[in-house]
C-alpha cells in the first residue's frame, strides 16, 4: 500500500538526491544529480523517482545516535581493491544489461576473487529492499511496486555471456508488491531457462509472507534449487532481522517448496559469529 502523499512529502524532505555509477543503470537516468554520494543511514532519491536509506536501517548498540567505533581488520580480514580483466569483463555486463548484484550491494569482500571467476549472484527487482535486516548492507526504502520489465531478459542475456553452468538468483524483499515478486522472479529463471537450458538455476529467494501460492510460483518456474535462509538460530532472529521475518516462517516455505517439487533440492544458511 503506498504512503499517504503528506507521509511522503515528510519522508522526501532532506533526502540527498543520487546518481551514482551503478544505480543509474538500473531505470531511467537520474536527470538531476547531486554530487555527494549519500552517507551510511542517508536519505536519497533513487533513479526511479522513490526514496531509500543508503545501507539500511541500523540501530547502534548504545541506541539512537551512538557512535560506532571502527577498529583495525586483522590482516587475514583484509582483501585487496577488485581488479583483473575477468573482473572487468562481469562488470562491464551488470553494467550493460541494467542488473543489481548482491556481490556489490551487499559489499561482499569477495568480489574480486568471484569475479575474476567468472561467477555472480544476479540480484533481481533492484537494489532496494522493503526490509531492513541489521547484518545486511542493501538499501531499504519503498520502490512503490516499481519494476524493471526487460530484467529477465537482461538476466537472461548476461547468463548466456558468461557461460554459466550454475547460477544464483536472489532478489531484494518486496513486500510493495502483491505477489512479494514471485512472477517476476518466475519470468526470470523462464527467460534464463530459454536461452541456456543446461544451466543450473539456485534461486535464493525471500520469504514471500508465507504466502504457498507464491512461493509455488517460483518453484514450479524450472529451478533445481530452492533456497531461503534462516540467517541465524531460532534465540537470535529477531534482534538480527527484520520484525517481518520469522525463523519458523522460513522452516515453513522450505517445506512448501519441498512438498510442491520434492525433485527440487532445498537449500538453507545461516552466518556464524552473530553471539
Amino acid at each position: 500500500m503506498s504512503a499517504p502523499r503528506s507521509a511522503s512529502r515528510a519522508w522526501t524532505r532532506g533526502c540527498v538526491r543520487y546518481n551514482d555509477g551503478v544505480s543509474d543503470l538500473k531505470g531511467k537516468p537520474q536527470v538531476v544529480a547531486a554530487p555527494a554520494r549519500p552517507g551510511s543511514g542517508e536519505k536519497y532519491l533513487t533513479p526511479q523517482g522513490f526514496t531509500a536509506i543508503r545501507d539500511g536501517i541500523k540501530r547502534a548498540a548504545g541506541g539512537a545516535g551512538a557512535a560506532v567505533v571502527a577498529g583495525r581488520l586483522p590482516p587475514w580480514l583484509k582483501a585487496r581493491a577488485p581488479t583483473g580483466a575477468g573482473f572487468a569483463r562481469v562488470r562491464g555486463l551488470v553494467r550493460e544489461h541494467r542488473l543489481a548484484t548482491v556481490c556489490e550491494e551487499a559489499k561482499c569482500p569477495n568480489i574480486g576473487e568471484c569475479w575474476n571467476a567468472g561467477t555472480a549472484t544476479l540480484m533481481l527487482m533492484g537494489s532496494v529492499c522493503t526490509r531492513a535486516c541489521r547484518f545486511c548492507s542493501v538499501d531499504t526504502g519503498n520502490p512503490h511496486g516499481w519494476l524493471d520489465p526487460e530484467e529477465p531478459e537482461n538476466a537472461a542475456r548476461t547468463v548466456e555471456l558468461m557461460k554459466l553452468r550454475y547460477v544464483v538468483l536472489t532478489s531484494v524483499d518486496r513486500d510493495d508488491l502483491a505477489d512479494g515478486g514471485a512472477a517476476h522472479y518466475a519470468a526470470c529463471v523462464r527467460a534464463i531457462k530459454r536461452r541456456s537450458p543446461h544451466t543450473a538455476v539456485e534461486a535464493l529467494t525471500p520469504d514471500f509472507q508465507g504466502v504457498r501460492a507464491d512461493v509455488e510460483t517460483v518453484v514450479d518456474s524450472g529451478i533445481e534449487v530452492f533456497a531461503q535462509n534462516v540467517e541465524t538460530v531460532r534465540r537470535l532472529t529477531h534482534p538480527v532481522r527484520d520484525p517481518r521475518a520469522g525463523y519458523e516462517q522460513t522452516l515453513e516455505v522450505l517445506e512448501i517448496a519441498k512438498r510442491r517439487r520434492p525433485e527440487v533440492l532445498t537449500k538453507s544458511s545461516l552466518m556464524l559469529g552473530l553471539g
